[in-house]
């Protein structure tokens, strides 16, 4: 296998709907990623909406042999109370998804709550025993808590075979994510690594100039992105780094280092530590925009887009007419943050466990006209 897996997460869009996936650029990205050698594709019940696991299908499985790719999907614990859920679907993923099974299937998005539902309906139980009808090939679990818990997960679960974990160079020292600790957890159980959020929702393809010129300095011909995927390629016993790719120009930087990976040298290590530093002191809220932040939002708010404007207009600058204009276009249709009702299901479902609350009330104080 490569080290360069195709997460179906970002998809290109038709419009500002996150469920209009363009279906014509996906299939010229897939094409490119599969032409260079690339056969992992990672999808999950959420994303888009529900729409990736179709997109998958009609992009991949229906337009080449099933032994040319392999998939990963996910148990969406979070979005389950019952057990009986838990075979209804299932059985609509594999539909979704067009395939008889999966490659890789996880127990979706574990920590310190999420862990107690899947103990509670038994998930751990239900894919070891999808694995013995032969409707999945290995199982694991992806990851988003402290190195304590994750030594607990898989203490309590040997059968686990992969973890899927938050690692990125900006996050390797983070007090918060502990990406680090967590990396040397999975190791220490000799448990086999897949990597997500690389390039940290996209924050670490544009960085600050000071940090890019560090990078330029070291590789000129070399893209900002691509020290953030080799950086987390690099690492021992790290199986595939998911890229969630939105452009064909995405695919063709990434295919071209990262089928013939040289890692890191100890310099550019160096190099990559220096920009976390500078990155760090610039970054206002750190989100990846994975958004499943929004899937149970009652106010329909697209906590993400807003963050994003917000963190513009903190980190370049932009002038304050400029992010308001953002902010009233991506509210037209949409919740604004002044009507966020507190009732915590955002934070509940953030990997990145941020206080999402408080940013929605200072990015209608500031950005919402009066």
């Amino acid at each position: 296998m490569k080290k360069l897996g195709f997460g179906l997460m970002r998809l290109p869009l038709n419009s500002s709907d996150h469920t209009d996936i363009d279906m014509n650029k996906t299939t010229e990205m897939i094409d490119a990623f599969i032409a260079a050698g690339g056969t992992y594709f990672d999808t999950a019940y959420p994303y888009h909406g529900g729409k990736s696991e179709i997109a998958f299908r009609e992009a991949v499985v229906k337009r080449y042999p099933r032994e040319s790719f392999t998939v990963t999907d996910k148990l969406p614990i979070f979005s389950i109370s019952r057990k009986e859920q838990m075979e209804e679907i299932f059985s609509e993923q594999l539909e979704r998804c067009g395939v008889d099974f999966f490659d890789y299937y996880w127990v979706h998005s574990l920590g310190t709550e999420n862990y107690k539902t899947a103990e509670r309906i038994d998930a751990f139980g239900f894919i070891s025993r999808k694995k013995a009808e032969g409707k999945i090939k290995h199982i694991g679990f992806s990851f988003h808590d402290s190195p304590d818990v994750l030594e607990q997960i898989l203490n309590d679960h040997p059968e686990t075979e992969y973890v899927q974990l938050q690692i990125n160079y900006l996050d390797w020292e983070d007090k918060g994510v502990q990406a680090r600790r967590c990396y040397e957890v999975a190791i220490a159980h000799k448990t086999p690594i897949i990597i997500m959020e690389p390039i940290k929702g996209g924050a670490l393809a544009s960085v600050p100039e000071k940090a890019e010129a560090i990078l330029k300095e070291a590789e000129p011909d070399m893209s900002t992105a691509s020290w953030a995927m080799r950086f987390a390629a690099s690492l021992e016993g790290v199986l595939t780094v998911l890229s969630g790719m939105s452009t064909i120009e995405q695919v063709k930087d990434n295919v071209s280092y990262m089928m013939e990976l040289k890692p890191l040298t100890e310099r550019e290590n160096e190099a990559v530590m220096k920009c976390a530093e500078i990155i760090r002191s610039n970054i206002a809220i750190p989100c990846t925009a994975c958004r499943y932040c929004t899937d149970e939002c009652p106010k329909d708010i697209p906590i993400p887009d807003y963050f994003t404007v917000y963190n513009d207009k903190e980190r370049y600058a932009i002038q304050h007419w400029e992010a308001e204009n953002k902010y009233k276009k991506i509210s037209d249709g949409h919740g604004k943050a002044s009507e966020c009702i507190s009732c915590g299901k955002c934070e509940n479902h953030c990997p990145q466990h941020l206080p999402v609350r408080d940013y929605l009330k200072k990015i209608a104080a500031q950005l919402e006209r009066r």
